[in-house]
């Protein structure tokens, strides 16, 4: 006898029963997913009618599914298959991270402590009581604290600008500003080298190689971050408390500070903890304007690798940084927190920034100001050192031209390179490729997981461990990661292989250095998912793999173009691992352009100049494809 619409064809070994009807108002698949649709009435809800089914929960639902008129009973993944699908998205980035993060950086620390197996505090005694070492920490506090400030100060009013005013031409400016940020450090030193030597620009303030060019570099560097950050917060704050304060009598001013910047702390907390992070760890910049002079930890760490060899002091630095790192992620995670928690009770509705209002009686002296200042950031903090590279990249020995764009299919001066700048370019463009699938890849898991809330107090502190690991190599320095992987990786784990001249590390090491990127990118956006709408796929008895496809994907697509393109110009940019594990016959691009500015000779720094602006138009070129590939608003960078 053919089954009845309202009957299911007999498993075997169960009793048949009726399979209950449409339910009203249960939602179908497609409500949680915005995909296909699963009707819910084909899904058995009902588990208190079997005592097969009473208590087993969404896991084992059972759905229908039409072929041929006739009905069958699918049973959903089991509790252990869905276990095991996210034990895989944990394990996969976990084992990743311990194998080509933790170990090489571990190796690296242990090198400070031990020495002949035993516990030995020597080197910290005598690295301690050098002169050399004091100043070196005490000009990287420096220079991290005074860039952090400049930067906030000069991001907070573009932030106020470009997120809180509508005008013509917002758009691209957010996007020229962003610029700097993505640009590799070897270009940002040497385009503030070439404003504030004696023939630039500027040459007239002296601040070649001074502590003051250092600093100006930092600010150009970390603007962006300051001004995305804190500008995504106020995008979405609430204006009716600055407003209801304006009509009890508050002046623009006392209501800003009273009212507005307290609601700000959290970002700008948030801002200039991760400011103060990438000023600290900045290495091309300070390679290029600051040399010996003005060394930081980071370039210590180089210097005391590859010209003294020096390998445990190197070490004890490696780990003074990492000191360093650990309590700014920590200001950085309780400040971010913060943040999360207020846009949670901000305004639930997209806020309509007003127009500018520079003149007539609508006039807004805060306007008038934020243009301003952010006009001489435009234009003589981000526009000159970029614009100054761009002329003097035309300038040759003989005159004007394009001779040194000419000169790039060579390998320069005497001694100058082994390859030409366009083989580096393939290989940097080939080694970015590599490292972005690996970044994104991992990224991605790492985002998927610590984006759950689970119920559990203890499983609510593992995910917020997870991301606390997740993102140590933001902070750690690359050189300590480019370092790590020269001591660890002979011989590791006790195998019989040297993986130091392997031509998979670097692209390793730049996805390390960019997965955090990546996560900080997509995180937000997998965190705005209402989590009811997971609970109604499972419900709904859908599967691990396509709750991810019908509800994160879509969502999390919107942020992806952002991250491959962050990932990508990070890795075409990377100087401080691939510093350390680049080889003379595959160099990249940014270890070229260092290579031909250390060199004597015009030719040589023509050459580096037109390598500049090649690598700035690669890397603009590939956040300008990013912007237009996402669509929504995207994570914190």
């Amino acid at each position: 006898m053919t089954p009845s619409d309202g009957e299911a064809r007999p498993a075997q070994g169960r009793v048949p029963r009726p399979m209950p009807g449409p339910i009203p108002g249960r939602a179908s698949l497609s409500d949680a997913s915005g995909g296909r649709a699963v009707p819910a009435s084909g899904v058995a809800t009902d588990r208190g009618s079997d005592p097969d089914e009473r208590g087993r929960g969404p896991a084992r639902a059972s759905r229908r599914s039409r072929a041929g008129g006739d009905s069958v009973i699918r049973v959903a993944p089991s509790r252990g298959g869905r276990l095991a699908v996210w034990g895989l998205a944990v394990g996969v980035p976990l084992v990743f991270l311990a194998v080509f993060f933790a170990y090489p950086v571990g190796a690296l620390v242990a090198r400070g402590f031990v020495a002949d197996r035993a516990l030995d505090l020597s080197g910290f005694v005598e690295m301690f009581g050098r002169s050399r070492t004091w100043r070196v920490i005490g000009l990287t506090l420096a220079q991290s604290s005074v860039g952090t400030a400049i930067a906030v100060a000069l991001g907070v009013p573009g932030a106020y600008l470009m997120y809180r005013r509508a005008f013509r031409g917002r758009t691209a400016l957010r996007a020229f500003v962003v610029v700097p940020f993505v640009l590799p450090t070897v270009v940002v030193g040497v385009a503030f080298r070439s404003v504030l030597a004696p023939s630039g620009p500027l040459g007239l303030l002296g601040w070649d190689g001074s502590f003051a060019g250092i600093v100006a570099a930092l600010v150009f560097f970390n603007y962006a971050v300051v001004v995305r950050t804190v500008g995504g917060f106020w995008a979405h704050l609430d204006p009716r408390a600055e407003q209801a304060a304006r009509a009890l009598g508050a002046s623009p001013w006392q209501a800003f500070t009273r009212v507005t910047l307290p609601a700000l702390t959290p970002a700008i907390g948030s801002a200039a903890a991760i400011v103060f992070l990438f000023c600290a760890t900045a290495f091309g910049v300070v390679m290029v304007l600051g040399g010996p002079r003005y060394g930081t930890v980071e370039t210590e760490i180089w210097v005391q690798t590859t010209q003294m060899l020096d390998l445990r002091g190197a070490a004890v630095l490696s780990v003074v940084q990492l000191v360093v790192v650990a309590g700014t992620l920590f200001a950085a995670g309780r400040a971010r927190a913060r943040r999360e928690r207020a846009l949670q009770l901000g305004a639930p509705e997209r806020i309509t920034a007003p127009r500018l209002a520079l003149r007539g009686r609508h006039r807004n002296p805060g306007d008038v100001l934020a243009v301003a200042v952010t006009g001489v950031v435009v234009v003589g903090l981000l526009g000159l050192p970029l614009g100054t590279v761009l002329v003097r990249s035309f300038r040759t020995p003989g005159g004007w031209g394009l001779g040194n764009y000419a000169n790039l299919a060579t390998t320069g001066g005497p001694n100058a390179l082994s390859v030409t700048v366009w083989d580096a370019a393939v290989t940097s463009l080939r080694v970015a490729v590599d490292a972005t699938v690996l970044a994104v890849l991992i990224g991605g898991l790492v985002a998927l997981v610590v984006s759950r809330r689970p119920r559990g107090r203890g499983m609510r502190r593992s995910v917020g461990l997870l991301d606390a690991f997740f993102m140590l190599p933001l902070g750690v320095s690359a050189v300590t990661v480019g370092f790590g992987f020269l001591i660890a990786l002979h011989q590791p784990f006790g195998l019989a292989l040297d993986l130091r001249g392997s031509a998979a590390l670097i692209p390793i090491a730049q996805a390390v250095v960019a997965i955090p990127l990546v996560v900080r990118t997509v995180l937000p956006v997998l965190r705005a998912i209402d989590s009811r709408l997971h609970q109604a796929a499972a419900v709904l008895g859908a599967s691990p793999g396509r709750v991810l496809a019908h509800v994160d994907w879509p969502v999390a697509a919107r942020s992806l173009g952002l991250a491959v393109g962050l990932a990508f110009a990070v890795s075409l940019g990377e100087f401080g691992a691939t510093s350390f594990l680049a080889r003379p016959d595959r160099p990249t691009l940014p270890v070229v352009i260092f290579r031909l500015i250390g060199r004597p000779g015009a030719e040589n720094l023509g050459m580096a100049f037109a390598a500049c602006v090649v690598l700035a138009l690669l890397t603009a070129t590939a956040m300008a494809l990013a912007e237009r590939l996402r669509s929504g608003a995207a994570g914190e960078f």
